[in-house]
């Protein structure tokens, strides 16, 4: 799978001597026409694609599955194909390492456009996230607009905001 991307957090100014972890994540591509599968996350004010961490061992391809499967509610997942790799450095917030190495596994796949009933973990909930169909270039714009102007942002949308635009391009 091609690299797509290497992100390194403002607030790391180098890798040298710093403790590191890594995270393995999937997120999932999902279109029908311009709108694309979202997460809206209320807490963030911000649009991303589902997806999450794997499990210890887990198989790529069946941990985007899970994860869409958690997030969406999605059914019949067909035709999954690798899109890319993005790779992040960001700052950890626990005293065991320093920076935390975040590679996700973006996969396009083919769903049924009626979603099922989604089964979001309890932080998920508590941050105001639901899935919906939405229009990708509203999507683009929104984020856009949090990252200028809003101070709830978190550390993703960065990243979500880029692989959104380069899907629109690519793919749209």
């Amino acid at each position: 799978m091609q690299l797509l991307k290497t992100h390194l957090h403002p607030d790391i100014e180098t890798l040298e001597n710093k403790t590191t972890f890594i995270r393995l994540a999937t997120r999932a591509i999902t279109l029908h026409g311009n709108n694309i599968l979202l997460m809206y996350t209320e807490r963030y004010e911000d649009y991303s694609l589902p997806g999450g961490g794997l499990n210890l061992d887990e198989n790529k391809v069946e941990g985007m599955m899970r994860e869409l499967q958690e997030e969406t509610g999605a059914q019949n997942i067909t035709n999954i194909n690798p899109f890319g790799i993005y790779e992040e450095y960001r700052p950890w917030y626990k005293p065991d390492f320093d920076i935390q190495h975040m590679i996700s596994y973006c996969y396009t796949c083919d769903i049924d456009k009626e979603l099922g009933n989604a089964n979001l973990e309890a932080y998920e909930v508590k941050n105001g996230m639901k899935a919906l169909w939405m229009n990708i270039h509203e999507a683009i714009a929104h984020n856009k607009n949090t990252m200028a102007t809003s101070n709830k942002k978190g550390m993703s949308i960065e990243r979500e905001t880029f692989l959104l635009e380069l899907i629109a391009e690519n793919i749209i």
